[in-house]
């Protein structure tokens, strides 16, 4: 078998693993010309939290960081991750704006694009590979591994022989909590490469150690690519480094060839690096840096894991960590055991956090509500139907099943009304201002705003650690918790009596999950 191909994170998932997203352009810039001469199969450069990121924090307009990324490295292919219909937001877009972002992106420069649902409903990703497609860009249709009764090694390959006929051009496992075992990730890599005529490429994280010991059995499965980081962006909550993986496959006969000039410039960029993880040590914590086991007992991504200490400590509730993350199993089966990836982690933690604190089904958040209604899309397994009812009842909206981009009863933005919001508050309205402002509005304004200031890395919150998370209580004091820890749900509040709560019993909150601020509105029964 050929050599497999290595890819190369430290620009993306590296710094969002371990330092909170807050790498700047110009810290990657004194890297890029020894990154692009390894020889990697691609280099990860934009996508994921990056684009939010940049805006929020580090006042950088995300085009800018890609066409400068993209005339440093210019011989390795660039790929990004993207949340099919969300693209890189939460909630779902008009098929004209994702197309248009999925164009914009070709046009400078991106290369792949790796398709993900945070539901794994491949209907939400087929706007996005199509878009990919027709830009002549690589679409690669990702499966979000996670472990529940429903994923099965069955399911995983039959969802990569669909993605195929939709016309990916490669398969991505994508493991983000980093609990795929070395077995079972060769149990379906193998079982993939049965079925499909198209690469198959891993990626996972070593927040409970197991990352490099799943690849080499991912390797010897017949998987084409992984995705690796350089340490200090590497390892812990992030991807295996790759001189461990060259050293962890050296002798085998998949092992890639390094030559020594490679082999110095890792050790360059690794030096380099070092500086830029001092730079940025108020975004990064101990906790993301080791290996982790509670991870496998919780089924959750490490950030959530260090994150949701805290949160929970700031409420006053750190004496109940194992209460709300035993919770999380119930919640996911109540949702139709979804994976816990952004923004489905958030969601799932929001509700354990909020049945712990109040009681098991007494208040909802907004966002699970409209899981359960099939407003994020098909579940991998059917939500509970008494759920189903009361939030309807609770909500006053009516179950879906269409894909949610195709809901007649909620208006998406059109690239026109974009374009013309742009023009009313004086900014540019080309296509890739147009994108960004559906996204992200109040960011780009800012970003207007702050132009000519300096970036606030020294001066925003820790999210790798924060240091506050609010829960803003609007109401009278909450019932009891009820107790967590069974293995089931416990019996459902009548539907028949549900109600929605009068103005004075809801409950405001904002609450941070892996850096990321959910809003909540809970309703008390």
């Amino acid at each position: 078998m050929e050599p497999v191909i290595f890819n190369n994170n430290v620009l993306r998932d590296g710094h969002q693993s371990l330092a909170a997203t807050r790498m700047t352009t110009e810290q990657m810039l004194p890297v890029c010309e020894d990154l692009d001469a390894i020889g990697f199969g691609a280099l990860e450069t934009w996508g994921g939290a990056t684009i939010d990121a940049g805006l929020r924090f580090l006042h950088e307009f995300p085009f800018d960081r890609l066409d400068a990324l993209k005339k440093a490295c210019p011989k390795t292919p660039h790929m990004m991750l993207l949340r099919g219909q969300n693209i890189v937001q939460y909630s779902h877009f008009a098929d004209e704006v994702v197309e248009a972002f999925v164009a914009t992106s070709a046009r400078h420069g991106m290369d792949i694009f790796r398709i993900f649902d945070a539901l794994n409903d491949t209907r939400n990703m087929r706007c996005a590979i199509e878009a990919a497609k027709k830009a002549g860009a690589q679409a690669h249709g990702t499966i979000c591994y996670t472990k529940s009764p429903v994923h099965t090694m069955v399911k995983f390959v039959e969802m990569g022989i669909e993605l195929e006929k939709m016309g990916c051009d490669a398969i991505v496992i994508k493991d983000m909590a980093g609990l795929i075992p070395p077995y079972r990730a060769h149990e379906i890599v193998e079982g993939l490469k049965r079925r499909v005529n198209i690469p198959v490429w891993v990626h996972t994280h070593e927040t409970a150690g197991l990352g490099a010991a799943t690849y080499l059995s991912a390797i010897e499965a017949g998987a084409d690519a992984i995705d690796l980081g350089v340490v200090p962006f590497a390892n812990g909550t992030g991807q295996p480094d790759t001189m461990r993986m060259l050293a962890l496959l050296e002798g085998h006969p998949r092992c890639p060839s390094f030559s020594d000039e490679c082999r110095e410039r890792l050790g360059r960029i690794r030096e380099r690096l070092e500086g830029v993880y001092e730079e940025l040590k108020s975004f990064t914590s101990i906790r993301n840096e080791v290996v982790d086991s509670d991870a496998l007992a919780y089924q959750v991504p490490g950030g959530m894991l260090s994150n949701f200490r805290t949160q929970l400590a700031e409420q006053k509730m750190d004496d109940k960590f194992e209460d709300v993350f035993r919770e999380i199993p119930v919640v996911r089966e109540a949702l139709g055991w979804i994976p816990l990836v952004t923004p489905t982690s958030q969601i799932v933690g929001v509700q354990a956090m909020l049945n712990v604190k109040f009681g098991r089904w007494k208040n909802f958040s907004p966002q699970a509500i409209d899981i359960a209604l099939g407003y994020y899309g098909r579940t991998p397994a059917p939500v509970d139907p008494e759920f189903q009812k009361l939030a309807a009842k609770i909500s006053g909206k009516d179950p879906i099943t269409c894909r949610p981009a195709d809901d007649p009863g909620t208006k998406r933005a059109t690239m026109a009304q974009l374009r013309e919001k742009l023009r009313e508050a004086g900014l540019p309205d080309d296509d890739e201002h147009c994108v960004i402002h559906a996204m992200f509005p109040e960011q780009l304004a800012k970003y207007y705003a702050m132009k000519n200031k300096p970036a606030e890395n020294t001066t925003v919150p820790n999210v790798a650690a924060p240091a506050a998370a609010t829960a803003q209580t609007a109401s009278a004091p909450a019932p009891a918790a009820a107790k967590a820890g069974q293995s089931h749900a416990a019996p459902w509040p009548g539907v028949a009596d549900a109600r929605a709560a009068a103005v004075d019993r809801k409950v405001a909150y904002r609450i941070s999950i892996e850096g990321r601020a959910v809003d909540a509105v809970v309703e008390e029964l």
